[in-house]
Order: C-alpha cells, then structure tokens, then sequence
C-alpha cells in the first residue's frame, strides 16, 4: 500500500473509531445488529442475545480481497481509493453527514458480501458505458433516493450522482479529503 493508499486507509478508521466513540457514548455498548447464522461477520462480538441481537464493530480485513477479476470484466483499472476504501475494513454501514446532507457509507459484512459488491459495481460499470457514461464507483448511498455519492474512476474526485445519470455536483477532491469533512450522524 503507498503513503496515499495508507493515509486513505488511516482516514476511514479515524472516522470508522469515531462511530464507535459516538454509539458508545450514546448508548453505553457497541452498535448491535440482528444476527444471521447464514451470514456471519469478523465485525460480530459477543455473545448473541435472546432476541438474536449481537455486537458488532468495524474490522480490518485480514482477507486476501482484489478487484482484479472486476478489472478483467471491464478492461480497465479501478481508482486505487474505491480499491482501499473496499478492502481495508469489514463494517455494516456507516451513517454521517456532510454539509451536503445524510448518507451511509457502504462497507462489505464479510468476504461473500465483498464478492457480491464487486458484481453490483460490474453492473454498474456495464450500465454506465451502455449509456456513453464515464465510469465512476459507488461507495455511499444519501437520504434522497436514487442519489448516490461516487468517484470518478479517472480523477478519483467525489461527486453526486443521480442513479443511471451522470454526476452532478463536485463534493471533493478526492477520498480521503471527502472523509474528512464527515461527521457520524448516530442516534439510538
């Protein structure tokens, strides 16, 4: 990983650390999340509870995770920011918000999720160039439907992007600078 790649990755655990501050200060006790035996997360904690409920918190990946096979679908390389925003942490969905509005980051649960983002970005990608659209990559969805925050695989900057359009509004530069205008938006 090079010094950006690392300095990304230090970006989403500050802020991957701030979730938990803010839900343990909240509510005494980590996020927790309705278990599903068929389903399983590094992220799990504990004990499951009598009405199915578990701990969770974020986790680095110890997994071996790539998008090669994604590369090789499309013919083109992914922007190295969706590569390490993808394959750093283990995590459900993070809520925050930007000066922009609310949004959840999306995060893969496990390996199987990892693999079935990397299908719904393949779809995505197909999508775009069927509509002679530059490619860019999911990685946030807003509270307004069909809007989400995505990348622009060539200049790796932040933008918002109706679903099936192209995007519309510059939100930052890159990544990492859009990571560090968030606050975590939790309430219990």
């Amino acid at each position: 990983m090079n010094t950006s790649q690392q300095s990304l990755s230090n970006s989403i655990e500050q802020l991957l650390q701030q979730f938990i501050d803010t839900v343990q200060a909240t509510k005494g006790a980590l996020p927790e999340v309705e278990q599903d035996s068929e389903w399983i997360s590094p992220c799990e904690q504990g004990q499951i509870n009598a009405e199915g409920i578990i701990a969770w918190q974020p986790v680095a990946v110890d997994d071996e995770l790539g998008f090669e096979n994604v590369e090789k679908a499309i013919g083109y390389t992914i922007h190295n920011d969706i590569k390490t925003f993808f394959t750093s942490f283990y995590s459900d969905v993070i809520p925050a918000k930007c000066e922009h509005g609310e949004l959840e980051l999306l995060f893969t649960w496990n390996k199987d999720d990892f693999e079935r983002l990397q299908q719904n970005i393949i779809g995505h990608l197909l999508m775009k160039q069927r509509l002679k659209q530059e490619p860019t990559l999911f990685f946030a969805v807003t509270d307004e439907d069909d809007i989400n925050l995505v990348i622009k695989n060539d200049s790796g900057e932040v933008w918002v992007e109706p679903v099936g359009c192209e995007p519309k509004t510059l939100i930052a530069a890159s990544l990492q600078e859009f990571i560090g205008t968030l606050s975590i938006n939790y309430s219990d």
